[in-house]
C-alpha cells in the first residue's frame, strides 16, 4: 500500500468515527507530515483523494473542512463494484440475489442494452441492503460467452471478483446516464420505499473490455432521499 493511501485510510476513519467530526478541520499540512512522517507532497495526494470522494472541502490559506455526510455519497465518475464501494465506504450491507437466469436478447433488450439481437446473456436481478433497509435494485445484463460460468454465488458475493480474478478479463470503462425516475412495479416489490416516494434515481451504465467490446448493461435504481452522488469538476482555463 502507497503511503499516501496509509494516510487516506488513516483520516476517512477519523472522519467516519466522529475524531473529526463535521465542519471542523482537519490539521494542517504541516502538521500531517509531522504526524504521519511523510512529505507534504503526499499528504496533498491523499487530501486530494478525499476532496474529490466528497469527505472535505480544501479552502487555500485555510485548510480542509470535513463535510457533513447526511446521506451515502456514491461516485459518479470511475468504475467501482458495489463490495469495493462498501469497503471503502465502510457501510454494512447485505445482497439479495432475486433473480438469475439466461435471456436471449431481443429487439426491445437489444435497444435497452447494445447487445446484438440474438446474444445469450445473463439476467441478474439484485437488491441492496443497508442499515437496515432495502434501498437499491440493481438489475444486470451480463453476455454469457464473456462472463462464462457466472452463478448466482457470484452475484451475491462479487460479480467482478470473479471476472476479473477469475475469468481476468480486462474491464476498462463504462458509458454512464442518470435520471429521476417514476419508481416501477419491481421498485414498490422489492424496495423499502416511503409511503410518499414516487421517484428514484436510476444510473443505466453500458460497460466495455480494453478491446472496446460491450458485455455488461446494468441499471440501478436508488432510493432518493438516502444518497448523495458526487463527481469531482475541475474549471477549464481558456
Amino acid at each position: 500500500m502507497k503511503k499516501y493511501e496509509v494516510i487516506l485510510q488513516d483520516l476517512e476513519k477519523k472522519i467516519k468515527n466522529g475524531s473529526y467530526p463535521p465542519n471542523s478541520l482537519l490539521p494542517s499540512e504541516n502538521e500531517m507530515t509531522s504526524l504521519y512522517g511523510a512529505s507534504r507532497a503526499t499528504v496533498r495526494q491523499a487530501l486530494k483523494v478525499l476532496a474529490d470522494n466528497g469527505m472535505v472541502h480544501r479552502r487555500h490559506g485555510f485548510g480542509s473542512i470535513v463535510i457533513p455526510q447526511e446521506k451515502l455519497l456514491f461516485p459518479v465518475t470511475g468504475l467501482i463494484s458495489f463490495k469495493e464501494l462498501q469497503e471503502t465506504l465502510g457501510f454494512e450491507a447485505e445482497t439479495d440475489v432475486l433473480y438469475f437466469e439466461p435471456v436471449t436478447i431481443n429487439r426491445d433488450l437489444s435497444a435497452l442494452t447494445t447487445f446484438p439481437i440474438g446474444t445469450q446473456a445473463y439476467h441478474v436481478l439484485r437488491r441492496r441492503k443497508i442499515e437496515g433497509k432495502y434501498v437499491i435494485l440493481d438489475r444486470d445484463f451480463f453476455i454469457c460467452d464473456v462472463a462464462e460460468g457466472l452463478s448466482a454465488e457470484h452475484a451475491k458475493a462479487s460479480i467482478y471478483d470473479y471476472l476479473e480474478k477469475e475469468l481476468q478479463l480486462d474491464i476498462a470503462y463504462a458509458q454512464k446516464g442518470i435520471t429521476v425516475d417514476l419508481v416501477t412495479d419491481d421498485d414498490k416489490k422489492f424496495l423499502d420505499l416511503e409511503p410518499l416516494d414516487r421517484h428514484i434515481v436510476s444510473v443505466k451504465s453500458v460497460v466495455y473490455l480494453q478491446d472496446n467490446r460491450p458485455f455488461q448493461y446494468t441499471e440501478s435504481h436508488y432510493q432518493v432521499d438516502k444518497f448523495r452522488f458526487s463527481e469531482f469538476a475541475r474549471r477549464q482555463k481558456a
